[in-house]
């Protein structure tokens, strides 16, 4: 761990100047200045008294936060193979996350499962094709290219009313697939 580096970092995300953290911590400027290039090493109860001047402490200082995945290629992808549509999960474990979006290729004249009411959102993007939602008595087409957005107030599911493939990205929160 670069001690100085992630001093200066805490420094300059609670947008203090040298000058400052030096007046808070009872240490002078030039002695934090060398700390953060990493020109000499305080002791621990010195240490101490520049973290607590920036609002931390040794233990949080020192812990290591897990580096989450951030980008995911087709190889994370979990694919469920239906007789009417094909669910791509492009996200592993989403059903842990505020949102779940799933890669749908929806079969000719198929239709997904009913989603029932449920208190959360959805958003849908047709890459491919065009579907109709069917949403307790109305129905909305949406082709290539447009997009849909709704609450998850009545019970609904997706119709591919087309002679080819359709394929949407749909993103809910929370998970419901």
């Amino acid at each position: 761990m670069d001690i100085g580096k992630k001093l200066k970092e805490l420094r300059l995300q609670n947008d203090l100047t040298l000058e400052d953290l030096a007046s808070r911590s009872e240490l002078t400027k030039g002695f934090l200045s060398q700390v953060e290039r990493n020109l000499t090493a305080p002791s621990i109860a010195t240490l101490e008294d520049i973290l607590e001047a920036l609002g931390t402490n040794l233990s949080e200082f020192f812990r290591e936060e897990e580096e989450k995945q951030i980008v995911f290629t087709d190889q994370d992808f979990f694919v469920d193979e239906q007789e009417d549509y094909q669910i791509e999960w492009v996200v592993p474990n989403a059903q842990k996350n505020e949102m779940e979006p799933i890669l749908l290729t929806l079969h000719p004249h198929k239709k997904t499962h009913v989603l029932s009411a449920y208190q959360g959102q959805e958003f849908g993007y047709v890459l491919k094709g065009s579907i109709t939602i069917v949403r307790g008595s109305r129905k909305y087409k949406v082709k290539t290219r447009e997009t849909f957005y709704m609450d998850g107030s009545k019970s609904h599911y997706l119709y591919n009313h087309g002679n080819t493939d359709a394929k949407v990205l749909w993103i809910t929160t929370p998970p419901m697939f």
